[in-house]
């Protein structure tokens, strides 16, 4: 049987066990076992999956995961998200669109000290969303910047996806960083930008933040920034040391889990039931983390086995296309697959195979990784399944209606493709940085 008959059978069965409610990880593992035992054998089919799937075990890089999903849980419950959101609306001052911009603002700090998606749109959802639609802000201009900042966490370091897209395409994180940070900022002051022309253009969208202490002259206000110190503290921390070469990413991450219990002592909030809670999510979440990456790696291990990645990679160079292209091409693969797979089942189903042929065109496959980030940052926005909405939508008010949340963030689904189109084009916008370290 032909290795396109195979490759059309597979994923035949993935759609079909995904359309009967089987979970992902199982899926896939259920596919990557049966098509082993068939090509192998029984007893040669089982430890292949299983050698696949210990070889990425073993990486000790996959340890940054649990402590970084660990950090955003306790800052999560240590309330410094709102202390911050107040610092930074009260040093923002008066200005129209004020607190919308803050909100961005706040969210790209966020994403900088947790790496995590789902929380941080969680917490701006519980503390945002609720005073901009207390001042009467436009409703859909609120959840759009929620959503779209939010999402943010995906390429902004620390960002998780980064970390696991490094495993996958054995590429170093220190330069993913290093790469991500300023395509992150450029789509943040996409928004910032978005946001400012909007309200100049229809002022009733966004009135003025008027309380006492935004009326203050700045040197009053400047004692507001105590609620920023701490997580300017734990920033420096997480990112310096692995820019400077002191730790890892792996090292940095203990320091910033270690950091967030810090800063939740200072803060007065580090009990013993927060302490459990957090660990308890925490191991939730690296458990469905880890089903994910068991099944799609031992899939695309049996896959290239019996020829699949050599297949894939031939067709998509013998293309007869500009090599840019084709990079657009896997791009538009990744935007589909994003509507009915999750994010770390893509990258580990399609980067080993891509990232090969981005080295063979002759890209840098750090500057692909900055474009896969920000196309899984899309995915995250994009209806019907987009994750980003359904979070919101789990703690907005009640009149607030998903397909309301879908619309919302169309605009800023634009302003992510323009951002991925710029570095897309002009890939200096992610390399320069990292060939600093060079």
């Amino acid at each position: 049987m032909g290795i396109e008959i195979i490759t059309l059978l597979i994923v035949v069965s993935l759609l079909t066990l995904m359309a009967l409610g089987v979970p992902l990880g199982i899926t896939t593992l259920t596919v990557s076992l049966g098509t082993a035992i068939l090509y192998f054998g029984e007893r040669a089919g089982f430890f292949i999956v299983a050698a696949n799937v210990g070889e990425v075990l073993h990486k000790y890089e996959l340890i940054a995961v649990p402590f970084f999903v660990f950090m955003a849980n306790v800052l999560e419950r240590s309330g410094i998200a709102k202390s911050l959101f107040d610092s930074m609306a009260i040093l923002g001052g008066r200005f129209r669109g004020s607190v919308a911009v803050q909100t961005c603002v706040v969210a790209v700090v966020l994403a900088a000290m947790s790496g995590i998606m789902g929380g941080e749109i969680v917490m701006l959802g519980l503390i945002a969303l609720p005073q901009m639609l207390r001042l009467g802000y436009d409703r859909k201009l609120s959840i759009g910047i929620i959503c779209g900042a939010g999402a943010l966490a995906t390429l902004i370091p620390p960002s998780v996806v980064l970390i696991v897209y490094g495993l996958a395409a054995q590429v170093s994180i220190t330069k993913l960083f290093a790469a991500s940070a300023v395509p992150g900022l450029l789509l943040a002051s996409l928004f910032i930008v978005y946001i400012l022309i909007r309200v100049r253009l229809n002022p009733a969208m966004a009135p003025i933040f008027d309380i006492p202490e935004t009326g203050l002259p700045l040197h009053q206000r400047l004692r507001f920034l105590k609620g920023i110190v701490l997580p300017g503290v734990l920033i420096t921390a997480v990112l310096g040391v692995i820019y400077s070469g002191i730790a890892t990413v792996t090292e940095a991450a203990a320091v910033g889990a270690v950091g967030a219990l810090v800063v939740a002592a200072v803060r007065g909030e580090l009990t013993w039931v927060m302490a459990r809670d957090a660990m308890r999510q925490t191991a939730l979440t690296v458990g469905s983390i880890i089903w994910l990456v068991l099944g799609a790696v031992s899939l695309i291990g049996i896959y290239n086995r019996i020829g699949g990645g050599e297949f894939l990679r031939e067709m998509l160079t013998s293309l007869d296309i500009a090599p840019l292209l084709i990079i657009a091409v896997m791009m538009l693969i990744v935007m589909v697959l994003g509507t009915f797979l999750e994010w770390i089942a893509i990258i580990f189903i399609t980067v080993p195979i891509f990232a090969p042929v981005v080295i063979d065109l002759g890209f840098d496959p750090v500057w692909f990784g900055v474009l896969f980030a920000m196309n899984i940052q899309i995915y995250y926005l994009s209806p019907p399944f987009g994750p980003a909405c359904f979070f919101l939508k789990s703690v907005a008010p009640k009149d607030i209606e998903l397909q309301e949340i879908f619309l919302a963030v169309l605009p800023f689904i634009a302003l992510q493709a323009t951002g991925l189109f710029l570095v897309l084009f002009f890939p200096e916008i992610a390399l320069w940085l990292p060939g600093l370290f060079d």
